[in-house]
């Protein structure tokens, strides 16, 4: 299996499934002499893990990470980062009934046409428990990029949308409500939604929007490997996304150009932000800002027609513990994907100069 590895100096690798003994990841291309604080990963961890709250899949993982190599006496070594997350809580059982069947809009079909193999144990290596290795490369790569903030929250959910802007928003409110909305009435209402849907056996899905604050200008390169572009891919690369959108986005097409230009101030900093702090594929210095969209959770409490690995119709519901919305969870997948795309471009930046 190829694709496993993203980053280019900052490099993550990661390894595991969602029911077997471990996850993990090696990190490659973190300078020496960074030091790190491992309570600062391990509470990046505790915003992902499951069972924190009623709106999210109550499986049971402690998802304490253990570092093999790569730092000594708390800082790192230059050597490459060897981590694991064990799993604690499986309950494989709650999948025999898929061993045979494909699950409507999950990977089942397409890894067993790929590979002629699949782990259905969660899933196994589709599963979004995989996303826990990308929590510690990217809480790793915050440290190392400590002068930039990094801020994701949820933006909708459903048809129930965060009105205000995020320039209009206390960050520091993110924290505080399960939905990770930094507006609480939004917040409120946005709970009240997913706690009726689980109750229905279905699933929602959103947005999660981020803002990157004090990028310096000149990260990105123009052409294939644009800033935005690897941001979008980053993101993609996250369990059930369907888009992503930066700066205006979709919303730009309806604008004229001379509404749309972001006009200069004496400084070089501009008027408008809607190229989202990235022009010509290199940041500018202004915020960098985008929305990704979550797709609902595929597994759903319903009885739904599919078909099995002889091409049979057959009816399945789903079991075990699943989340009725992904996003909550989500806030710091793409806040970890967003550090570790400018980690990697501000050490790539380091080498483009003599």
């Amino acid at each position: 299996m190829a694709g496993n590895s993203f980053g280019k100096i900052f490099k993550l690798t990661t390894f595991g499934e969602s029911h077997g003994q471990a996850i993990g990841g090696i990190i490659d291309g973190c300078p020496a002499g960074l030091e790190i604080a491992i309570e600062k990963i391990q509470q990046e961890l505790n915003r992902r893990r499951p069972g924190q709250s009623a709106i999210v899949t109550q499986r049971k993982e402690p998802d304490t990470v253990e570092f093999y190599s790569g730092l000594f006496e708390g800082k790192t070594t230059g050597t490459p980062i060897g981590f694991v997350i064990k799993n604690a809580n499986q309950k494989s059982k709650d999948y025999s009934h898929i061993k045979d069947t494909y699950r409507p809009s999950h990977a089942d079909y397409t890894y067993d046409e790929k590979y002629g193999v699949r782990d259905y144990r969660g899933g196994g290596r589709s599963s979004a428990r995989e996303t826990a290795c990308r929590v510690v490369a990217g809480a790793l790569a915050k440290q190392l990029i400590s002068e930039i903030e990094i801020n994701a929250y949820v933006a909708s959910v459903g048809e129930i949308e965060l009105q205000k802007k995020h320039n209009e928003l206390d960050f520091s409110l993110t924290e505080t409500n399960p939905v990770r909305c930094p507006d609480p009435a939004t917040a409120e209402k946005m709970e009240a939604y997913i706690k009726k849907i689980r109750s229905e056996g279905d699933t929602v899905g959103g947005t999660v929007q981020c803002v990157i604050k004090n990028v310096p200008k000149g990260l990105g390169e123009p052409v294939f490997d644009k800033l935005h572009a690897e941001l979008g891919k980053a993101m993609l690369s996250i369990n059930a996304v369907k888009g992503f959108e930066y700066g205006s986005g979709f919303e730009g097409t309806k604008m004229r150009g001379s509404k749309h230009n972001d006009l200069f101030n004496n400084d070089g900093s501009t008027k408008t932000n809607l190229s989202g702090g990235i022009q010509g594929g290199i940041s500018n210095g202004m915020d960098i800002y985008f929305n990704v969209a979550f797709k609902p959770v595929a597994t759903i409490m319903q009885n739904q027609e599919t078909i099995n690995s002889e091409g049979e119709s057959v009816e399945m519901q789903g079991k075990g513990r699943h989340d009725p919305c992904v996003v909550p969870r989500a806030v710091p997948i793409v806040e970890a994907m967003a550090a570790l795309v400018i980690a990697d471009y501000l050490l790539q930046n380091k080498t483009s100069r003599i």
